[in-house]
């Protein structure tokens, strides 16, 4: 293994300058979502409204998820991002107004949320893309790896930063976040690369290549229907604030503090990543690693202690950094670059929207069955799906090499 590589990659300008750009904006959007989620129980201490949150989200980034394809492989995708971040931008500012005026209501926050949505089905599609521009094929796992290293160091501070901002009122938590998306913006800006767009007319046949594209490869259709269903199932932030509040008593920074855990667990994974790549058995790691995140799902639900709740969420994040780097490096891999927004669509439909289905699901079986009966069930239900997979897909399974 070269030991080269890492220096050759930071070499890459327009890369790191995108590689900041990602990392100051998601840092704002995990503020965000502490704010928002702390928010919005703080004003109705619903577990429903919790979960409404997330799927205001969800539905318009379901809709437009597709179209968003198709606009990044026609359109410049670095200032879809930037448009994508200002928009967030904007989003906070108003949400910071109406916390000093006094007019943030729960249905405000609703129809932020869906505005949010939009703005991430086109950011998705666009940012999965633009990276193999940025750098040579023969760095591209590398810096998938240093992406979703700084990805985790962002959703390590992120949280952390906006539950201390918090005991400054939640106005704080959103300016903080606004300036970060701002920056963002301007340094997305400043990446240049060679875009060669695709002239291909919008017609329901090319919008939907994509879906076609995955279908027809097994491994990619089995890695990214895998990832749906554990987050469907496995994710347990939405529950979050309950947890923090009620079963391990903490508060803002608390909840601060969970939200990082699965971000450490990445974080320290993805450097193992990027240092030591997975060669072989690629297939049977990928599973492994998703009957790991539901087990240590379970364990976060029955835990009563904060310590071990902790470290159960940073396994999970472990676990699925396996999942996403093995998943995007695949996609990367075996798409080409006029089909990478179309393609990175369908991943963000199965994937990033789950996470605000996930957050809906997860809201509304904890007001049935309460937060613990939820977390520990969608846990052991992804484990389930672990081993059905390893069964349904067996080019997954057998998959040795990542190429």
């Amino acid at each position: 293994m070269s030991t080269t590589s890492p220096p050759r990659l930071l070499a890459q300008q327009p890369f790191v300058r995108f590689w900041l750009a990602r990392l100051a904006g998601v840092t704002a959007n995990q503020m965000l979502m502490v704010a928002v989620a702390w928010h919005i129980y703080d004003l109705t201490s619903s577990a429903w409204d919790l979960g409404l949150v997330g799927l205001f989200q969800f539905v318009p980034a379901l809709l437009m998820a597709l179209p968003a394809g198709h606009v990044a492989d026609r359109l410049h995708r670095g200032r879809i991002f930037a448009l994508c971040v200002l928009t967030q931008a904007m989003v906070a500012l108003l949400l910071m107004w109406a916390a000093k005026d006094g007019f943030a209501t729960r249905e405000l926050i609703f129809a932020i949320s869906v505005v949010l949505g939009l703005a991430r089905a086109f950011q998705m599609p666009a940012q999965q893309a633009l990276t193999p521009s940025l750098v040579p094929p023969a760095l591209l796992q590398r810096a998938i790896a240093l992406s979703a290293t700084g990805i985790q160091i962002a959703v390590i501070g992120g949280p952390a930063l906006g539950g201390a901002l918090y005991i400054q009122g939640v106005s704080a938590v959103y300016a903080s976040a606004a300036a970060l998306l701002l920056g963002s913006c301007l340094l997305t800006l400043l990446v240049h690369y060679r875009h060669q767009p695709v002239q291909e007319t919008a017609t329901w046949h090319s919008v939907l290549a994509g879906v076609g594209f995955v279908w027809q490869r097994k491994v990619l259709l089995g890695a990214i229907s895998l990832d749906l269903f554990a987050v469907l199932l496995g994710g347990a932030t939405a529950l979050l604030p309950m947890y923090a509040r009620d079963i391990l008593h903490t508060g803002p920074e608390g909840l601060g503090l969970l939200r990082a855990a699965p971000a450490v667990g990445a974080l320290l994974m993805s450097l193992v990543l990027m240092r030591w790549p997975l060669r072989r058995r690629v297939g049977r790691r990928l599973l492994a690693a998703v009957a790991v995140f539901g087990l240590a799902t379970v364990v976060f639900g029955l835990s009563t202690n904060f310590v071990l709740s902790w470290l159960a969420l940073a396994v999970t994040g472990a676990a699925d950094n396996i999942s996403v780097v093995t998943r995007l490096t695949l996609v990367q891999l075996e798409t080409p670059d006029a089909m990478r927004g179309r393609v990175a669509a369908v991943n963000s439909l199965f994937i990033g929207a789950s996470n605000q289905l996930g957050e809906f699901e997860s809201g509304a079986t904890a007001e049935w069955l309460g937060p613990v009966g939820s977390v520990v069930i969608g846990g052991l239900g992804t484990v389930l799906i672990a081993a059905l997979w390893f069964r349904r897909f067996p080019e997954l399974a057998r998959r040795d090499h990542m190429i």
